[in-house]
């Protein structure tokens, strides 16, 4: 990670997906997503997953929440969801904005990394799921940035890495190089751009 990704501030992008989660409907929880198999509802419980996750590994208090893999059990949402997910959504944000977070090692679901390469992945995580929950649920969305360019560096950097050219998510859905960079991180991270209710 350079330099500029220790600066980022997850904050802008938390927002973002808290305004997101305003705008979902009860009627709309059914519905699937981009990800395959997983309903608007589940994608909801796992952003209040990821965010105390990644909340807890920016604290480096590591334990449950850090060691339990993302796919340990489908996520899914109970009645408290819509002031449980900006909370915790605040929360990761400023566990992020101690310096110390950014230092050392830390844990995210169940692996070790450095704390700058676990950063990226929140914000990566946030990046996509949120694109994923506006494609869901039909609403316009622009992401951060910032976390926008960490999200696509961290995926493309991941992507070189794969023997088999698979992203994080799927295997990496080709996207002319001119088009715009969420364009081309939601290509990385396995999604069709195209992709509509």
């Amino acid at each position: 990670m350079t330099d500029t990704t220790t600066t980022l501030d997850l904050g802008p992008q938390a927002r973002i997906i808290a305004r997101l989660a305003e705008g979902v409907r009860d009627e709309q929880l059914a519905d699937g997503t981009p990800c395959p198999g997983c309903a608007v509802r589940n994608l909801l419980g796992h952003l209040i997953g990821l965010s105390v996750a990644f909340r807890d590994a920016g604290r480096k208090d590591l334990g449950a929440h850090t060691d339990t893999a993302p796919d340990a059990a489908e996520p899914d949402i109970g009645p408290g969801w819509r002031e449980e997910l900006p909370t915790a959504l605040d929360a990761l944000a400023e566990a992020w904005r101690d310096p110390a977070a950014w230092t050392g090692m830390t844990r995210a679901g169940g692996i070790d990394l450095p704390g700058a390469v676990a950063a990226a992945v929140a914000a990566d995580e946030l990046v996509i799921h949120a694109w994923d929950l506006a494609r869901a649920t039909g609403q316009e969305y622009e992401p951060d940035p910032d976390a926008l360019r960490v999200s696509h560096d961290f995926l493309r950097a991941a992507a070189e890495e794969s023997d088999r050219g698979d992203g994080i998510f799927g295997p990496v859905v080709p996207v002319a190089d001119d088009a715009p960079l969420l364009d081309r991180a939601v290509g990385l991270s396995g999604r069709d751009p195209a992709w509509t209710r």
